[in-house]
């Protein structure tokens, strides 16, 4: 048999209680309506693949762009790139890697805006010719009078 759990009278009235505050509270509200948009799901997604991304461009830098610059350059490797300042080492070479990276991401984030900007990217309405807009009655009325009287015999000059 079956037991039928009964909720407590008080723990509806909690719920409710919870609700009314959400609502007065005008921030939580608008946090919860955030939340229940997705926005917080696409947010999440968007980490997750950046994260994903990094370790790509990172693998791409430091195992293919940097050793062949190194090569160019003279063999050596970047990151071992220092200089001693009173017994600290400054690591300029890890700084040239990291611009490197980031250049690489900011140029494929580039690419990939200006790729999906014209894949979603709405076409333009055709455009009707352009057609003058339409003269006031008045003046319609002041072209008739000219044009009446234009036509109007002229009187003859008196020798």
């Amino acid at each position: 048999m079956e037991e039928k759990t009964k909720k407590h009278p008080l723990h509806e009235l909690e719920v409710k209680n919870v609700k009314e505050k959400i609502k007065k509270n005008k921030t939580l509200h608008e946090f919860m309506d955030f939340i229940k948009k997705g926005n917080v799901f696409g947010l999440a997604i968007g980490v997750v693949i950046g994260t994903a991304f990094n370790a790509i461009v990172n693998s791409l830098v430091n195992d293919i762009i940097m050793p062949l610059v190194g090569i160019l350059i003279g063999g050596f490797d970047f990151t071992k790139l220092s200089v001693e300042v009173s017994g600290v080492p400054i690591n300029y070479g890890m700084f040239i890697q990291n611009v490197v990276n980031f250049l690489i991401i900011a140029l494929s984030m580039f690419v990939t805006i200006k790729v999906m900007s014209k894949l979603f990217a709405h076409p333009e309405p055709p455009k009707e010719e352009d057609k003058p807009a339409p003269k006031p009655e008045t003046v319609v009325l002041l072209e008739e009078i000219r044009d009446l009287l234009k036509n109007e015999p002229k009187p003859k000059k008196k020798k």
